[in-house]
């Protein structure tokens, strides 16, 4: 594996995973106290449901055009128009921005309710539960616009070089929310429709607390754009014509779970279901694929607009490498102890057996998908960079109709397994559209050591998740679910140990990934 240039990208991974990894933890004990009020019943399927559209929205029109049309552009602005140059661009984008998203917010709050027939049409048949829909959805929409300024301005400081910021943001959003919700898990109960409301309001103060994180950042860093009324010059319009088809694609992965809330909605539970098992399989997704994501496309995109080449190309190698170096096994060990990590983590208070048994079903399908999921984010950069959004987003539409038609099919024998089954394999299509594509244009294309190592990732993972099954059956008293919480937790946890050791030492042995080389990409700039 080439080093040099890739120094700094291990680096930048590590400090943005290091967070993302903080803020996952912390999510999960926000999960866990959500998980004990709401359980998994009709209102837990209502704030899941209403959560999800502002989130979908987020990363769609914040995440999606900026990490994808608007990063290339401002790079480029940065190399060729120095500073000033970039502040300028950054200003004109980002009023435009803004006033899409108060267009946008005022509409949605207007007619949700019909907004929310073609969302969950499941719910239609439940009026209390429709209601109950809309009215969380109205309460956490705003959301969607601090949690959107807060990534365009995290976009801004990531180009920068200045990962801390945006990538600290989502701890403070779950301390936050974890703030509120202790009051409503411990000192006292409410139902759960009522206390809907109040993590809808816990989730909309935790995203503004993030905006004014990232606003101080910006404003210390110096580079805070200047509002101003839109106008549509041509650098305007030539982000358009990047950014339309990029929020699409930049988004897949949210729209084949968008597709899936849809359908999901004609079962009870199912909602709530597959939304705790995506919080589980979030954690390395997040670790690897955000954070290899968030530092990727600037990196790519400053080679790309100095014309360094052999620069670019190393630096999407390094991070395809470290991506599956964590994400496959991973990925095998969230299948192989799903049961036990869910029954841990949420098998409290409204959360039952019952709930834990589906949930882990639904998670084993999803990791299914986990390193494919990964793979977009590593592969796609390659196209952005490159000021390509058109051709990720057709792949991103192939996806998504694979996705609608295996739900569909899967969905009456299989349930909520079987959209979690639909949005994995849609997922490996994408994958396998995007590499097959970047190989044919000469643009990104793996020499044989290189699939030697993928291959010896995959091999050392399945044999550290056969010797986890192993162990899992032999302390199966110590998991089940009559066992003391603590006595579950101490025997996770050292099947967990257990499984990082071996695995790592195995990588080390076979010379896949010397250790010591591994340490030193970590920790040099």
């Amino acid at each position: 594996m080439a080093e040099g240039g890739g120094m700094s990208l291990f680096r930048n991974f590590v400090s943005v995973g290091s967070l993302t990894l903080m803020s996952r933890v912390a999510g999960f004990v926000r999960d866990a106290l959500m998980a004990a009020v709401l359980g998994t019943g009709p209102a837990a399927d209502a704030f899941f449901a209403a959560f999800r559209f502002p989130n979908l929205f987020r990363r769609l029109f914040a995440e999606g055009a900026f990490n994808t049309a608007f990063v290339p552009m401002f790079s480029g602005a940065l190399e060729q128009a120095g500073e000033a140059g970039a502040k300028l661009l950054a200003a004109r984008i980002m009023s435009w921005l803004v006033a899409m998203l108060v267009l946008v917010t005022v509409l949605a709050e207007i007619f949700m309710p019909q907004i929310m027939l073609a969302f969950v049409p499941g719910f239609v048949d439940d009026r209390e539960k429709f209601d109950l829909t809309v009215l969380l959805t109205r309460i956490m929409f705003p959301y969607l616009a601090c949690m959107s300024v807060m990534a365009a301005y995290g976009a801004i400081l990531n180009t920068l070089g200045r990962f801390f910021a945006a990538a600290f943001a989502p701890v403070l959003l779950n301390l936050v929310t974890i703030a509120m919700l202790v009051p409503l898990a411990v000192f006292f109960v409410q139902e759960p429709e009522s206390a809907t409301i109040w993590v809808a309001l816990a989730t909309l103060a935790g995203g503004v607390a993030q905006l004014v994180l990232v606003w101080a950042a910006i404003e210390r860093a110096g580079f805070r754009p200047a509002f101003r009324l839109p106008r549509l010059d041509p650098e305007v319009r030539r982000f358009w014509a990047l950014a339309v088809p990029a929020i699409l694609a930049g988004g897949i992965t949210q729209i084949n779970i968008f597709v899936g809330t849809i359908i999901a909605s004609g079962a009870d539970n199912a909602i709530s279901v597959l939304a705790y098992a995506d919080r589980l399989y979030q954690l390395p997704l997040g670790i690897i694929g955000i954070a290899i994501g968030t530092v990727l496309l600037p990196e790519l995109s400053r080679h790309l607009k100095g014309g360094r080449e052999r620069e670019a190309g190393a630096s999407q190698e390094q991070a395809l490498f470290v991506a599956m170096l964590l994400t496959v096994p991973a990925a095998v060990a969230l299948m192989t102890l799903a049961e036990p990590i869910v029954r841990v983590l949420f098998e409290r208070g409204a959360f039952g057996a019952l709930a834990t048994t589906q949930t882990a079903q639904a998670l084993i399908g999803f990791s299914a998908g986990l390193p494919a999921f990964v793979l977009i984010r590593v592969l796609q950069p390659g196209f952005f960079a490159r000021e390509d959004t058109l051709t990720p987003t057709l792949f991103a539409g192939i996806s998504v109709v694979a996705n609608i038609g295996l739900s569909l099919w899967l969905f009456p024998q299989l349930f909520h397994v079987g959209i979690a089954i639909a949005t994995a394999a849609s997922s490996w299509l994408n994958v396998l559209l995007l590499g097959a594509t970047l190989a044919r244009r000469g643009h990104f294309a793996l020499a044989w050591p290189q699939w030697r190592a993928q291959l010896a990732i995959l091999a050392i993972s399945l044999a550290m998740g056969a010797a986890l099954f192993l162990l899992a059956g032999r302390g199966a008293a110590h998991l089940a679910a009559d066992a003391p919480l603590w006595r579950q937790a101490g025997t996770l946890a050292a099947l967990v140990l257990f499984g990082l050791a071996l695995y790592f030492t195995l990588i080390h042995v076979s010379g896949t990934q010397r250790l010591g080389q591994l340490l030193r990409r970590l920790g040099r700039g």
